[in-house]
């Protein structure tokens, strides 16, 4: 069995996408996390359906068949909020979360108002911690 979602790699040049982001703030801590997450992952940057800037790949295969591919790591510059993608979830990370600052959590998404409102320090601990379980995970 396939994966048939929406959210697959594309072609999408993500500096452009990033430079169309009204919001001014939002565009900047979109520069931010490319930024960052380039320098934690060393891998190129790529778009994932229509508004996912995800750095490396990783394969899934459910009990139930179902399968497919999602980045490793990696964010959505939302008009609500900066949605960043942690995927092996928050499990592990409550005493870094407790020092983060501002922000709200969903399965394997962190959602920041701004950057400004979070210590950059900690969030770099959580994503470079993220990335090296699924690294241990998937290989």
């Amino acid at each position: 069995m396939s994966d048939n979602r929406k959210t697959v790699e594309t072609d999408t040049d993500v500096n452009a996408f990033i430079d169309s982001i009204e919001n001014t703030r939002r565009r900047e801590d979109a520069g931010r996390l490319l930024e960052l997450l380039g320098e934690i992952t060393r891998e190129p940057p790529r778009m994932w359906g229509s508004s996912i800037v995800g750095f490396g790949s990783y394969h899934y295969k459910y009990a139930s068949g179902r399968e497919g591919d999602s980045p490793r790591v990696g964010f959505s510059p939302r008009k609500q909020n900066l949605a960043v993608y942690i995927m092996p979830g928050f499990a592990d990370f409550g005493e870094l979360l407790a020092k983060l600052g501002k922000h709200r959590t969903g399965k394997s998404c962190l959602y920041l108002n701004k950057l400004d409102d979070v210590d950059v320090d900690v969030l770099e601990e959580i994503l470079r911690e993220s990335v090296a379980e699924m690294k241990r995970r998937y290989g």
